[in-house]
Protein backbone atom coordinates (compact mmCIF):
# COMPACT_ATOMS: atom_id res chain seq x y z
CA UNK A 1 0.00 0.00 0.00
CA UNK A 2 1.44 3.36 -1.02
CA UNK A 3 0.15 6.49 0.70
CA UNK A 4 1.34 10.09 0.96
CA UNK A 5 0.82 11.03 4.61
CA UNK A 6 1.38 14.71 3.78
CA UNK A 7 -2.13 14.72 2.33
CA UNK A 8 -3.72 13.33 5.51
CA UNK A 9 -5.06 16.04 7.79
CA UNK A 10 -5.67 15.48 11.46
CA UNK A 11 -9.22 16.16 12.56
CA UNK A 12 -9.84 19.34 14.45
CA UNK A 13 -10.93 18.04 17.84
CA UNK A 14 -13.35 20.16 19.86
CA UNK A 15 -14.42 17.39 22.24
CA UNK A 16 -13.96 18.55 25.85
CA UNK A 17 -16.34 16.19 27.67
CA UNK A 18 -17.34 12.53 27.22
CA UNK A 19 -20.76 11.58 25.85
CA UNK A 20 -23.58 11.74 28.37
CA UNK A 21 -26.34 13.79 29.94
CA UNK A 22 -25.08 17.02 31.53
CA UNK A 23 -26.53 19.93 33.45
CA UNK A 24 -25.51 22.82 31.22
CA UNK A 25 -25.95 26.56 31.20
CA UNK A 26 -26.57 28.47 27.99
CA UNK A 27 -23.57 30.77 28.22
CA UNK A 28 -23.94 32.56 24.90
CA UNK A 29 -26.45 32.91 22.07
CA UNK A 30 -25.29 34.13 18.65
CA UNK A 31 -28.03 35.05 16.19
CA UNK A 32 -27.29 34.24 12.57
CA UNK A 33 -28.75 32.96 9.33
CA UNK A 34 -29.01 29.31 8.24
CA UNK A 35 -28.19 28.12 4.72
CA UNK A 36 -31.90 28.23 3.80
CA UNK A 37 -32.15 31.88 4.93
CA UNK A 38 -33.98 31.10 8.19
CA UNK A 39 -32.99 32.75 11.44
CA UNK A 40 -30.62 30.57 13.46
CA UNK A 41 -29.49 30.94 17.07
CA UNK A 42 -26.20 29.26 17.97
CA UNK A 43 -26.04 28.28 21.64
CA UNK A 44 -22.82 27.72 23.60
CA UNK A 45 -23.48 25.14 26.30
CA UNK A 46 -21.20 25.08 29.36
CA UNK A 47 -21.23 22.22 31.86
CA UNK A 48 -22.50 23.49 35.24
CA UNK A 49 -21.64 20.60 37.61
CA UNK A 50 -19.28 17.69 38.14
CA UNK A 51 -15.76 17.02 36.95
CA UNK A 52 -16.28 18.94 33.71
CA UNK A 53 -17.86 22.06 35.23
CA UNK A 54 -16.85 25.18 33.34
CA UNK A 55 -15.98 23.34 30.10
CA UNK A 56 -17.73 24.27 26.89
CA UNK A 57 -19.71 21.10 26.23
CA UNK A 58 -20.99 21.91 22.74
CA UNK A 59 -22.31 24.50 20.35
CA UNK A 60 -25.85 23.79 19.22
CA UNK A 61 -28.22 25.64 16.90
CA UNK A 62 -31.91 26.37 16.94
CA UNK A 63 -33.14 27.03 13.41
CA UNK A 64 -36.40 28.95 13.04
CA UNK A 65 -37.36 27.33 9.73
CA UNK A 66 -40.60 25.53 8.95
CA UNK A 67 -38.84 22.19 9.52
CA UNK A 68 -36.80 23.37 12.51
CA UNK A 69 -39.56 25.01 14.57
CA UNK A 70 -40.65 21.68 16.14
CA UNK A 71 -37.17 21.27 17.64
CA UNK A 72 -37.23 24.92 18.71
CA UNK A 73 -40.52 24.30 20.52
CA UNK A 74 -39.19 21.22 22.34
CA UNK A 75 -35.95 22.99 23.25
CA UNK A 76 -37.75 26.09 24.58
CA UNK A 77 -40.04 23.81 26.61
CA UNK A 78 -36.98 22.13 28.16
CA UNK A 79 -35.53 25.59 28.83
CA UNK A 80 -38.59 26.39 30.95
CA UNK A 81 -40.66 28.46 28.50
CA UNK A 82 -44.41 28.08 28.23
CA UNK A 83 -44.94 26.79 24.70
CA UNK A 84 -48.70 26.30 24.94
CA UNK A 85 -49.41 29.44 22.92
CA UNK A 86 -47.91 32.38 21.12
CA UNK A 87 -44.32 33.25 21.97
CA UNK A 88 -42.10 36.28 21.87
CA UNK A 89 -38.54 35.17 22.58
CA UNK A 90 -35.28 37.01 21.98
CA UNK A 91 -31.81 35.41 21.87
CA UNK A 92 -30.76 37.09 25.12
CA UNK A 93 -33.72 35.48 26.92
CA UNK A 94 -31.92 32.13 26.69
CA UNK A 95 -28.59 33.21 28.20
CA UNK A 96 -28.03 31.87 31.71
CA UNK A 97 -30.74 29.19 31.49
CA UNK A 98 -29.85 25.76 32.84
CA UNK A 99 -30.92 22.66 30.92
CA UNK A 100 -29.96 19.01 30.74
CA UNK A 101 -28.34 18.29 27.39
CA UNK A 102 -27.59 14.86 25.98
CA UNK A 103 -24.25 15.10 24.21
CA UNK A 104 -23.06 12.69 21.53
CA UNK A 105 -19.73 12.58 19.71
CA UNK A 106 -19.85 13.34 15.99
CA UNK A 107 -17.28 13.69 13.23
CA UNK A 108 -18.08 16.13 10.46
CA UNK A 109 -16.20 16.57 7.20
CA UNK A 110 -16.36 19.87 5.34
CA UNK A 111 -17.33 18.96 1.75
CA UNK A 112 -15.32 21.85 0.30
CA UNK A 113 -12.05 21.41 2.19
CA UNK A 114 -12.22 17.76 3.24
CA UNK A 115 -11.18 18.85 6.72
CA UNK A 116 -12.66 16.77 9.55
CA UNK A 117 -13.90 18.12 12.87
CA UNK A 118 -14.77 16.14 15.97
CA UNK A 119 -17.26 17.71 18.33
CA UNK A 120 -20.10 17.05 20.70
CA UNK A 121 -23.64 17.64 19.45
CA UNK A 122 -27.11 17.67 20.96
CA UNK A 123 -29.48 15.26 19.14
CA UNK A 124 -32.80 16.44 17.72
CA UNK A 125 -34.70 15.91 21.01
CA UNK A 126 -31.64 15.98 23.25
CA UNK A 127 -32.76 18.61 25.76
CA UNK A 128 -34.53 17.93 29.07
CA UNK A 129 -35.68 20.22 31.83
CA UNK A 130 -33.03 20.88 34.48
CA UNK A 131 -35.65 20.14 37.13
CA UNK A 132 -35.45 16.82 38.96
CA UNK A 133 -33.16 14.80 36.68
CA UNK A 134 -29.72 13.42 37.42
CA UNK A 135 -26.84 13.90 35.00
CA UNK A 136 -24.00 11.41 34.68
CA UNK A 137 -24.94 9.85 38.01
CA UNK A 138 -25.04 13.11 39.93
CA UNK A 139 -28.05 14.49 41.76
CA UNK A 140 -30.01 17.37 40.33
CA UNK A 141 -29.77 20.28 42.67
CA UNK A 142 -30.02 23.24 40.33
CA UNK A 143 -33.09 25.04 39.10
CA UNK A 144 -34.04 27.31 36.26
CA UNK A 145 -35.76 29.51 38.82
CA UNK A 146 -39.09 31.06 38.00
CA UNK A 147 -40.95 29.81 34.96
CA UNK A 148 -39.83 31.72 31.90
CA UNK A 149 -41.68 33.35 29.09
CA UNK A 150 -45.28 33.98 30.13
CA UNK A 151 -47.03 34.20 26.78
CA UNK A 152 -50.48 34.91 25.48
CA UNK A 153 -52.26 31.83 24.17
CA UNK A 154 -53.34 31.87 20.53
CA UNK A 155 -54.91 29.13 18.42
CA UNK A 156 -52.99 30.24 15.31
CA UNK A 157 -49.56 29.73 16.88
CA UNK A 158 -46.97 27.99 14.67
CA UNK A 159 -46.14 25.78 17.67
Amino acid sequence: MQIDFRTITEPDNFVTVPEGLYLCRIAEVRPGVARDGSERWSLRLVVDEGDHAGHTAAWDSLTWSEKGVYRVKRALEAFGFDVSGEACVEPGDLEGIQVRARLVHTTWEDPETGRRQERMTVPFLGYESAEGHASNGESASSSNGAERGTMAVSDDSPF
